[in-house]
């Protein structure tokens, strides 16, 4: 029995001291993932992972390395499903799979991982999964549907970041629908906010210029066709300006 309780107290101490060295590592790692120092977080994360494989953080934290530090998806993928398979129910790894499944085009995909993201009712930002819910909604034709999760996403969070990204694709939304004045009024209200990035504003300012051409104002589109290609001339939305401004509508 001595020997057994002995053997039991050796084996939690040196777990204890495993989950210690591992959670140095993932503070490393967190302060270089956060300073954007991709290499050096991952390499802390995967040292982490030699010492305690089973901890469900260090596969999320390693995915997150993987998506934005690699630009290896697939990677990232195979490390949050192994999170969830440690730990089903952790929205903030449920969200992230359902931003890659969106990006990769599997639109079912991408909202079985958002609704399992959102079946956790503590999670802090909704707004994240029910706006790429708006998005693989759009993907897939249905209109009124994708509306729906983008005006529940602005409802949620109406400070949050994604308003800008809201406002935009809920004009694009409608204008899919053949609303082009309601999109229109959302098109100039995703300019009035703090933009993510300027192509969020090019692509506003180009989805604009498309308005003002189906409403017959050719001269207003050409000015927002313009401000598209001097926010980001080598932008998608920038060449689509530039050759809208080339070969415009009669």
């Amino acid at each position: 029995m001595l020997t057994a309780l002995l053997l039991c107290l050796a084996a939690c101490a040196n777990t204890a001291k495993l989950q210690e060295q591992a959670g140095n590592h993932i503070r490393i790692g967190t302060a270089y993932l956060v300073s954007v120092q991709y290499n050096s977080a991952l390499k802390e994360f995967m040292e982490a992972e030699k010492l305690t494989p089973d901890d469900p953080e260090i596969h999320y934290l390693l995915g997150v390395s993987y998506y934005h530090g690699k630009g290896l998806p697939d990677m990232a993928i195979a490390e949050f499903q192994r999170a969830i398979a440690l730990k089903p129910d952790n929205p903030k790894v449920h969200n992230y799979l359902g931003k890659i499944y969106l990006e990769k085009g599997r639109w079912d995909d991408a909202i079985a991982s958002c609704n399992k993201a959102l079946a956790n009712i503590f999670y802090d930002t909704p707004s994240f999964p029910l706006y790429y819910l708006g998005r693989a909604y759009y993907e897939k034709k249905e209109y009124d549907r994708a509306l729906m999760y983008y005006r529940d996403a602005a409802g949620k969070n109406p400070d949050t970041v994604l308003m800008t990204l809201i406002e935009k694709d809920i004009g694009i939304c409608c204008f899919a629908k053949g609303d082009t004045e309601e999109a229109l009024r959302h098109f100039q209200k995703s300019l009035t906010l703090v933009p993510l990035f300027a192509e969020s504003h090019a692509e506003s300012h180009y989805w604009l210029g498309l308005c003002y051409q189906k409403l017959n104002r050719q001269a207003d589109a050409a000015a927002a066709f313009q401000s598209a290609i001097r926010l980001a001339p080598e932008s998608e939305f920038g060449k689509k300006a530039k050759e809208s401004l080339k070969n415009p509508i009669p």
